[in-house]
């Protein structure tokens, strides 16, 4: 597929994302939506790829849903919606976050400038997020004459920071800065806005020391715990997925590596 509203840029098996829509502060339309959707599904079954690192062009992460965007509309002349789950657009969009957590690439998500409704859901559904000191956030849906409850931040939102800031947010539509973003555990980090970049390739670094396996299994097994039942249902994937690493060889590498003070140099991808 051709992109037009995102950017990637390959470095090794790393894919730095950028949302490309500047001059709107990267707003969501229909096909942004759609090359989203494309390049998400694609990475499940994408091994060259270990992580994903997502970013905004210009002066915002992702200012939310473009109101101007007339395919999303359904207006005369226009191309047509896609559909998914029979909910056109709603869906459509809806399954882009869903891709995001199933994909099995960490994803890193930089943060500067606004990121507001669909954007802020961009950064609740990854799994590392860092801010610049300009990173104000918040549910703009409830602004809109919409219910906060969209794109997932109902289940993200309340998991990252508690019910009861979750509920101050999502009830009042406020935003959400840098600091107090860092202060209640929405983000990692906080650093200038043009340290973003660099801030990331040090978690990058980190993330590559793991064995592929080992790090696409570490999501899987987080995204299962979060919802687990019981400590033993959460067990019973730890203990799958440790077993399915042990057998790799990379596991034989990696002690090896430990015991003589060198970095690993895993084989599988």
């Amino acid at each position: 597929m051709t992109y037009e509203t995102i950017l990637i840029d390959k470095q090794g098996s790393v894919d730095w994302v950028t949302l490309n829509r500047p001059e709107q502060l990267n707003a969501i339309t229909t096909r942004m939506a759609t090359e989203l959707r494309h390049y998400f599904g694609a990475l499940y079954d994408d091994r060259s790829v270990r992580i994903v690192v997502l970013r905004g062009a210009g002066r915002a992460f992702c200012a939310g849903l473009d109101l101007r965007d007339r395919s999303r509309r359904g207006d005369a002349g226009a191309e047509p919606v896609p559909f998914a789950a029979g909910l056109g657009f709603q869906g459509h969009l809806a399954d882009v976050y869903i891709r995001m957590r199933r994909c099995p690439q960490p994803i890193i998500s930089l943060v500067h400038g606004p990121a507001a409704g669909g954007g802020f859901a961009f950064v609740l559904a990854s799994d590392i997020r860092i801010a610049g000191e300009s990173a104000r956030m918040n549910a703009a849906f409830i602004r809109l004459g919409l219910t906060s409850c969209d794109m997932g931040v109902s289940y993200f939102l309340p998991r990252l920071v508690g019910t009861s800031v979750a509920s101050e947010l999502m009830l009042t539509g406020r935003f959400i800065h840098a600091p107090r973003a860092l202060a209640t555990g929405l983000v990692s980090e906080v650093v200038p806005d043009d340290r973003l970049a660099d801030t990331a390739r040090s978690y990058i670094d980190d993330m590559l020391y793991a064995s592929p396996m080992g790090l696409r299994l570490t999501k899987d097994g987080l995204n299962h715990a979060i919802d687990a039942t019981s400590l033993e249902a959460a067990m019973a994937i730890e203990n799958r997925n440790q077993l399915m690493c042990a057998q790799s060889p990379d596991f034989a590498e990696g002690q090896k590596a430990f015991l003589e003070k060198r970095r690993p140099v895993y084989s599988s991808s």
